[in-house]
Parts: C-alpha cells; structure tokens; sequence
C-alpha cells in the first residue's frame, strides 16, 4: 500500500494574495507532494493548507512551507478573528495510507527539530505527539496567543520541544503534531449577533460552559475554579464569531473525531440550539477537504430521515450531504477537491474510461488491463444489478415485508460494487508493479538483494488483489440470492444474471491468482493463500446452483 500522510499548515495570511503564494509555491515545488487545498480567510486572517503524499516529500514540503512564512508573515502587525501565536500557526501531520500514528509521531518530531534548529522558530508538539499531557491540546498551548507568548516563553514550565527558549517576535512559535482526521466547519446562523453564535458554541463544546448563579455570576467550587455545565457533544471544539465577508455569525466548530462525532450529528444538534435561541441555520461550510466516509455517512443519515433507500452510488449519496447540510450555501462545493480520497487521484484510471475505449485497451497489445481487470468489473456489474433489483422493489407496495431487507442489500451492493470498481484499477496496478521490480538494477550483489525483495513482495501483491477480487464477488453472489429470493419478481432475471456475473468475476479472479503463484518463492503463503481459494470455489460452487435453480424455476 503507498504510504501517503496528511498535512495541514495553518497560517497567519489570509489577505495577502501574493504572500500566499510564495508560501504554498514554496510547498509545491517537492516532488512527490501534491497541494490539495488552499483555504484563505480574510475576515480570521488565516490560510488553511492542505497537502499529501509520501512521508518524506511532505515533511520536506511542510518545512518549505514554515520557512517562507516566517519570511513574508511578520506577527508584530498581525490581527485577525482566530487565535494565533506564529506565523506557521499549527502544523498536524495525518496518517492517510500504510503508516500508521507512531510513525507519524517520528515524523511530526524530525519536522519540528529542522523548524526549531534551522529557523530559530520555538517549537511545541501537541496531540499524539505531545510530550507533556498539558500540552496535548492546541488551545492549552496557545492561550494567551502572540501577545503572551514573550512572557510565556520565560517560563521553564514553557520551554520549547524544539528551538530556542527566547521569543521570535516575527515568527512567533509554531505547534507541530499528530492528530486524527480534523474536520473544521462552520455552521451559518441568520444572525448578525455573534452572541448567539458564542451561546450555542459553548453549549455543544466538549468542555461546556460556565454554569452561572442567579444573580449571572460564574460558579466557583471549593478550589475557585469555574464550574462548567457538559458540552453536548464529545470530540468538538466550538466558539462563536461574526463574519463581515458573509454579514453573519457562524458556530464555528472542530470535530476531532467524526467516528465518535459524526458531521451530521453536529449540524443537527446546532441548528436544535439555534432555533432555541430564536435564531436559525441557514446552512454551513467546510473549510479544508473531508474524508469520503463522514460524508457517506451524512448522506445516509439524511436518506434515512427522507425514509428513502441507500443503494446509490456514493458521489449520489455525497450530494444528497452537501444538500440537506447547506455545504454549497455561501461558496461552491467541489466534490471532487473537497473530498480527499477524489482529490488524491493523480489522474484517471480504467474506471474513467468510455466502455469503447476500455475494451479498445483491452484489445490492444498491452498485458494490462487483463482478466484481472476484467474480473473486478464483471464483479461490479454484478453488485449494481443487484442494488437495481432492490430499487425497484423497495418502494413497491406488493413487497413492503421486504423493505427493510432490500435496503440493506441495496446499500450493501452499491459498497461492493465501489469495492469491485477500485480492483479494476488495482489489479492493474499491481501488474505495473511487477513490471517496475522487474527492471530494478542488478549489477551488485546488494542490487541483486533489493530486487529480490521488491519483486518478491509486487509477486505477493499480484495474488492477494485477485483473491480479493474473489471473496467481494462471493458476497455479491450472496446478495443476488436474496434478491432472487425477495425481490420484484419482474426483475428475476437480473438477479439471475447478478449470479452468473459474480460466478465468472470469481473463477476469472482464481486464475489470475493461479497464474501469479508460481513467481512466489514463499510457498508457505502460496498454499494458504490457495487453499483458501478453494475453500472460496466449493462455497460458491454450492451457492450459485442454488441461485441458478431457484432463479430457472420461478422463471418458468
């Protein structure tokens, strides 16, 4: 799996058009990095940047990146809504692909040790990598912003991780880290008063607010700290600000952890308190890009709530987010830049291909695409005759006993086809990268060893993407028997063909894995992987002449 990671530069510009610029210039030029997101505020005086791709390249680019702001970004004339103590405010690092939060850690330490070094910048890690707990999160560490950090800095209980322990009056000091996804948004009020804004932001914080007596003075307890009521929702972090670019406040909030606390579940639960407070969301914005899956997941939530069935694909589902969440209410929402896994295609696949050039490419004299290719995308046409099966049977009266299991299916078969969309591209993938191991030098014993190795494992990677090719057209299969068994029965004979497609996916997936096997030299992997192959093809051998009796029977 490429190892890919996430980076996210906040930085104190976001009015200077051309300071930008050199600034993300800066970033862009590294091989390897690709800038994802530019993000610019004028009324917070922030840009938030969003770049990926190989470990390395992106600590290299992010370093760029700090050193140029700290030449065209002086933090003596700096003013801006959003708290801030340096002119590289914060930089997280994100694990995306085959890396995981430890090895992020390290990398997040070797960024912050070249920043406090080289540019003389005081340095504190935070999250993940936080060496002191109360240093853990952002606005711990910054409190009291730029304008505290001079006297801040003369305290041993504030020595930086990295750089000197003297304040940089025109850099400031920068946070470096590690942290989960971070997803920063705004939700829109029909206000101008950034009190309620600020009301509601305390209500849904995690921290709570302030719980106040009768006469409005804040709770002490016994040690004189402010007693504060439960935030509602856990993982977020929420304040109120009025924007003079919009001409209204918004609840601008950061969920730390969309598993836990799902976008969705923010924006529903703002727009209960605003219509408390007698105002109203008319909308909201992402600021930076997104993981598919919240949004998915949002999507769904609101389909849901619609009592409409799931089994759409996801760019539909996607939509259907960015509507009931107003996403697109004060600037455009770009699907394709704003979710990341989109945005990360360098360019298009086999799946983007017209049918007529795909096979055209087929045909040609190229090794790849092949059957490997072939078998995902019979796969996928599997899984999409089976979600057709349940949409043409979930709305229908005749068959309202088998709503809710058609609803499942549907949205299980648009997952799988997705899944089976990916392998066309990935199997051939894996073909280029046998090709590429193959032509690794060779003139030195170490060179000999190297090879070896790459190729031994591309010859791995070329048996594990068919198998699970294989074990995502079983369970199309699986599907297209409840489909066959529940559906309208107007459309049997598309769930008959949903099980021949997910049968020839199968048996054409096996011989590519068959075919791969002998360029193993681990014969231990090779005999389970193809034991379990077999134990895959009796399964399906059972299954699929059942589904083609079952379906030839009712067809008469």
């Amino acid at each position: 799996m490429q190892r890919i990671i996430e980076c996210v530069p906040n930085f104190s510009e976001g009015r200077d058009k051309k300071k930008i610029s050199q600034i993300t210039d800066a970033m862009s030029e590294v091989s390897g990095v690709k800038v994802l997101d530019v993000d610019a505020g004028a009324a917070t005086n922030r840009t938030v940047v969003t770049i990926a791709g190989e470990p390395d390249a992106v600590i290299e680019a992010a370093f760029r990146g700090v050193k140029k702001a700290s030449e065209v970004i002086d933090m003596r004339v700096h003013k801006g809504e959003h708290a801030r103590q340096g002119a590289t405010d914060v930089c997280p690092l994100i694990p995306i692909s085959g890396i995981d939060y430890a090895e992020c850690v390290e990398y997040a330490k070797k960024l912050g040790k070249r920043i406090g070094e080289e540019l003389e910048i005081p340095v504190y890690l935070y999250a993940m990598a936080a060496t002191k707990p109360e240093r853990e999160k952002l606005p711990d560490i910054r409190k009291g912003e730029y304008e505290a950090l001079e006297e801040k800095l003369k305290s041993p209980e504030w020595k930086p991780d990295y750089g000197p322990q003297k304040f940089n009056a025109k850099a400031g000091a920068s946070v470096v880290g590690v942290r989960k996804f971070l997803i920063a948004y705004n939700v829109n009020l029909n206000t101008t008063r950034k009190q309620i804004a600020s009301e509601i932001g305390a209500i849904i914080r995690e921290t709570g607010k302030a719980q106040k007596d009768e006469t409005g003075a804040k709770v002490k307890d016994g040690s004189g700290n402010t007693v504060k009521a439960p935030g509602l929702l856990k993982h977020v972090q929420a304040t109120g600000w009025f924007i003079e670019e919009y001409k209204r406040a918004q609840v601008t909030i950061n969920i730390m952890d969309h598993i836990e606390t799902p976008l969705h579940k923010v924006y529903e639960t703002v727009k209960e308190e605003a219509e408390k407070l007698g105002s109203r969301v008319t909308g909201s914005e992402l600021i930076g890009l997104i993981p598919k899956d919240a949004m998915l997941e949002a999507g769904r939530f609101y389909l849901d709530n619609m009592g409409m069935t799931k089994a759409f694909p996801e760019r539909e589902i996607i939509r259907v987010a960015v509507m009931s969440m107003g996403l697109a209410e004060l600037t455009p929402f770009d699907i394709e830049k704003k979710i990341i896994e989109y945005h990360l295609r360098s360019e298009p696949g086999l799946v983007d291909m017209t049918l007529t050039k795909f096979t055209d490419e087929l045909a040609s004299e190229s090794p790849a695409p092949g059957g490997g290719s072939v078998a995902a995308l019979v796969g996928a046409m599997g899984a999409a005759l089976c979600s057709m099966v349940t949409n043409l049977t979930y709305y229908k009266k005749d068959y309202t006993q088998h709503k809710a299991i058609m609803g499942k299916v549907g949205e299980q078969a648009q997952k799988l086809k997705q899944a089976l969309l990916d392998a066309i591209d990935e199997d051939t993938q894996a073909f280029n990268q046998m090709q590429a191991a193959a032509r690794l030098p060779k003139a030195t014993d170490e060179e000999k060893a190297m090879r070896e190795s790459v190729m031994e494992e591309a010859n791995k990677y070329a048996m594990i993407v068919p198998k699970k090719t294989m074990d995502l057209a079983l369970e199309v299969m699986k599907l297209s028997k409840t489909v066959a068994e529940c559906g309208n029965k107007n459309a049997l004979s598309d769930a008959g063909v949903a099980n021949l497609c997910a049968y020839t996916a199968i048996y054409s997936a096996y011989y590519n894995v068959k075919i791969n096997a002998p360029s193993v030299k681990d014969t231990g992997f090779v005999s389970d992987l193809l034991k379990k192959c077999d134990a895959l093809l009796a399964e399906q051998n059972k299954l699929f002449s059942e589904i083609r009796g079952m379906v030839e029977s009712r067809l008469g």
